[in-house]
């Protein structure tokens, strides 16, 4: 398991909310009329500056008169637009979401933009109607936010808003960790597998916290179990050669009350060649089908007692030499052993590996484990072996599926055996 490291970011930052509305219409004839009062300063056409029209009123008194009656000041027009930010301006200690919303009576948005402290822009979308606004998703924690917006009433007339508020740092996180390394290859079969060290509630949140880039437009859906365990797979087995980055943006998403995810990270890795083994029990033979080439390899699998686990498997560890006593096997019978077992892979939490096996002899003939795949080794284990050659040319995320076995079927949470639950109810 690797675990993936927490990062938090934190800022703080006030500001104060401002609604303007902006002025339309063109200047009236008082404008004019003072214009034409300046370029004839000292008389009237024709006239003497020292004589006087009619009236005894003089032309400077005249023009006044004339600005007066005749000039009308355009009036401001007031939007009938209200733009409303949700969170106020100067909030702090904001959840990250849910809590920022923008919206307009007597009119439409027509620009909203928040963006943070270095300019990074939030994505979001305006309602069909233009009544509305909201984020793609949750804000980061711990972030100073701006946020502007424009709205235009019937007339046209706009209205502008502005705020800008501090979401949350939070004060607990919860650890997580997964089975994938950076840059990793593994096979066909493999589930990516997400634990974590807090129970979780909002499920749904951290589920579309956790995507999946695939070079081959591949889905991957995710599958609870518990509340500490998120699984992921495709539909199908992966194609070879499949390019994935997982990324997790946990950060800021409270995956219970008042704890967050604590991670934002991408995550790497590439789908090798394809391997899907078969065992058959009956028969006491694996079929091995690489890239569409066939091999098949005597085998030992549980006995009578102990049968092998049905279903679908997945290696997810290659272990090597590993001690392997019937003291830790519940209900064994038998005689006791204690060995230090070659070439083993895992298969499941509760212990079924595929591994060499060099003091039997019952390869192709009869079932005498204690539950797990044996193939025939030497004493440390030996490269030219069926066992030595089987665990040199696997890797993690190859497939191996036990038929007519005497047990019943793996359940899909023991080790990476989600295979066994069908695409629907995934």
């Amino acid at each position: 398991m690797k675990s993936i490291r927490k990062v938090v970011a934190a800022g703080l930052v006030g500001g104060a909310l401002v609604l303007t509305s902006a002025c339309g219409g063109s200047g009236g004839t008082g404008g004019g009329t003072a214009a034409k009062a300046e370029l004839g300063a000292g008389g009237t056409a024709g006239v003497p500056s020292s004589a006087a029209p009619a009236g005894g009123q003089t032309p400077g008194a005249a023009a006044a008169a004339g600005a007066a009656t005749g000039a009308t000041a355009a009036a401001p027009k007031v939007s009938q637009a209200v733009v409303d930010i949700q969170p106020k301006s100067g909030a702090v200690d904001v959840a990250p979401d849910g809590s920022l919303k923008v919206a307009v009576s007597g009119g439409k948005l027509t620009t909203v933009k928040v963006s943070d402290r270095t300019g990074k822009e939030v994505a979001g979308a305006l309602a069909a109607d233009g009544a509305s606004w909201s984020p793609s998703g949750p804000l980061t924690v711990g972030t100073a936010y701006q946020v502007s917006a424009l709205a235009a009433d019937a007339g046209g007339v706009v209205a502008s808003a502005d705020s800008s508020f501090t979401t949350l740092t939070p004060e607990r996180e919860a650890k997580a960790s997964d089975n994938i390394q950076d840059n990793a290859t593994y096979g066909v079969g493999m589930i990516v597998s997400v634990a974590f060290d807090k129970d979780v509630k909002n499920k749904d949140a951290v589920a579309r916290g956790i995507s999946f880039e695939t070079s081959d437009g591949t889905v991957l859906k995710g599958h609870w179990f518990g509340n500490r365990r998120l699984d992921f797979r495709p539909e199908k087995y992966w194609t070879p050669g499949t390019k994935v980055t997982a990324k997790y943006r946990l950060k800021s998403v409270e995956i219970a009350p008042g704890v967050y995810g604590g991670v934002d990270r991408d995550e790497p890795f590439t789908i090798g060649r394809s391997q899907v083994s078969t065992v058959d029990a009956k028969t006491h033979r694996m079929t091995v089908v690489r890239d569409g080439q066939s091999s098949v390899v005597e085998i030992t699998s549980g006995s009578t007692e102990h049968p092998t686990w049905n279903g679908t498997m997945v290696v997810m560890s290659k272990e090597g030499v590993v001690r392997m006593q019937s003291s830790t096997l519940p209900g064994m019978t038998g005689d006791p052993y204690d060995l230090q077992v070659p070439h083993s892979m895992r298969l499941t939490d509760t212990g079924t590996y595929v591994h060499g096996n060099y003091w039997s002899n019952a390869f192709g003939e009869d079932n005498v484990s204690h539950g797990c795949v044996g193939l025939k080794d030497v004493k440390g284990g030996g490269a030219a072996t069926s066992a030595g050659q089987f665990y040199d040319g696997s890797i993690i995320g190859d497939v191996v599926t036990v038929q007519n076995s005497a047990r019943g079927q793996v359940a899909p949470d023991n080790g990476l055996s989600g295979w066994n639950v069908d695409w629907s109810a995934w």
